[in-house]
């Protein structure tokens, strides 16, 4: 087996890291963070589909990344939207999350089809969680109170979002012409940065609630 397959099969395990985490202090989960362990859940389980449909022989498994992204924009949105305490941040979120499901609804059908790698669509997904990423950082250091954000669930949850999509949105965007010149490289960056944003995940789940505290914006 090669270095590069050893990664994907790791990869793939990895994401039933955080899962196994929400399952173990599912008790101590708010609403955020149980929305965010359904979002883990969904994705080891496309892994795990794309997987299988490649053993079975399956050539085009694209139709599966297309779904996830859907639900990806549903709810990693409704996850920010429950994250943040302002109005108008929350009005944001929704409508930014629907206009982007929308696109990729849209992008399915009329640009990159269900049988095409959703590369649009993976980039569009990829901009607006890094920007709701970084609003969410701001709104943590903007506190009226001082609180140990490292001991914040969500804080984790956070960075290993915007580390996974800062890094990859550019796969996502070069995807036709990486995977013809340099597939393995694509992969095995895809696979490496899965591994270590499924680890930060983890951390995040088993975090241990903290006190809720005041915001200023």
């Amino acid at each position: 087996m090669s270095v590069a397959s050893i990664i994907a099969l790791v990869s793939i395990i990895s994401g039933i890291f955080p899962v196994a985490a929400a399952v173990y202090n599912y008790k101590q989960l708010d609403k955020v963070l149980k929305i965010a362990a359904l979002y883990f859940l969904v994705s080891v389980l496309s892994d795990l589909l794309m997987q299988l449909m490649k053993n079975e022989g399956v050539r085009n498994n694209w139709p599966v990344i297309h779904i996830y992204i859907a639900l990806s924009i549903l709810l990693l949105g409704a996850m920010y939207y429950y994250a943040f305490f302002n109005p108008i941040l929350r009005k944001g979120i929704f409508v930014i999350s629907g206009l982007a499901l929308l696109f990729m609804i849209a992008n399915m059908i009329f640009i990159e089809t269900i049988w095409d790698y959703p590369s649009i669509a993976n980039t569009v997904l990829s901009v607006v969680i890094i920007c709701f990423s970084l609003v969410y950082f701001y709104q943590l250091l903007a506190r009226q109170e001082f609180v140990h954000i490292e001991k914040q669930g969500l804080f984790w949850i956070n960075a290993g979002m915007l580390f996974y999509f800062a890094i990859n949105i550019f796969l996502f965007m070069l995807f036709k012409r990486i995977l013809s010149e340099h597939q393995q490289g694509f992969y095995m960056i895809n696979n490496i940065t899965n591994i270590i944003a499924n680890i930060i995940f983890t951390v995040g789940l088993l975090c241990k609630p903290q006190k809720a505290t005041s915001y200023q914006y």
